[in-house]
């Protein structure tokens, strides 16, 4: 179930299959050109990043955006009918590619405002249901959601740490959960190991970030 997954760098998720997909890439390493869908869950640069967007961007990509970046995208060369915006708790089709939309905001510090409307994602591909959260805290709205991995910020200070990452993973019970959000701008070494320590038992925790 985790073959075909990569954590590539903080929250830069790439997924082959059916499709490649790409969510909030960045520090790319490489110019892949392959990307049949883009997802950003919201307009910081670190998951909206325009020069890692476009070593994935391919000229028939996809992108999947909030409503702050639709300029960005344009910019970028993504022509209109190429291009999805999104708020939370709607359900989407795009490139063959069904997901729905989530809440991702703070309940007790600034950097995510509830009012931005951004998001996270649960995709389905290779009959794989995916949870990408994006940037939020532990919310009461995010305690029913039904996946299969679910992908998960660990560090703290923009989002939850590793305890209350573990709780809401918890709470949905995935197969797999997966720490991210980590390593590059925020965050300790022990972080995804604390996150995996404290999973229930039935949930198996993966550190995929090299």
């Amino acid at each position: 179930m985790l073959d075909n997954l990569e954590v590539l760098c903080h929250s830069s998720i790439r997924i082959t299959g059916e499709k490649t997909i790409y969510i909030d890439p960045y520090e790319i390493k490489e110019e892949y050109h392959d990307a049949d869908v883009i997802f950003c869950t919201h307009a910081h640069n670190d998951h909206f990043s325009p020069q890692d967007i476009l070593k994935v961007k391919s000229e028939d990509s996809f992108i999947v955006i909030v409503e702050d970046n639709v300029t960005d995208a344009l910019k970028l060369g993504f022509k209109p009918h190429f291009i999805t915006v999104v708020k939370p708790n709607y359900k989407f089709y795009v490139n063959g590619i069904e997901f729905y939309t989530t809440p991702a905001y703070n309940t007790n510090k600034p950097f995510h405002p509830k009012d931005n409307e951004w998001v996270g994602y649960v995709i389905t591909l290779n009959n794989i249901r995916y949870y990408i959260s994006g940037d939020t805290d532990h919310l009461p709205e995010l305690d029913n959601i039904e996946c299969d991995v679910a992908l998960l910020p660990v560090a703290g200070t923009y989002t939850m740490d590793y305890f209350e990452a573990a709780e809401l993973a918890n709470k949905i019970k995935p197969k797999y959960a997966i720490p991210t959000h980590y390593g590059s701008i925020v965050g300790i070494e022990s972080d995804p190991i604390n996150f995996v320590r404290s999973l229930h038992r039935d949930i198996e925790g993966k550190i995929l970030m090299k």
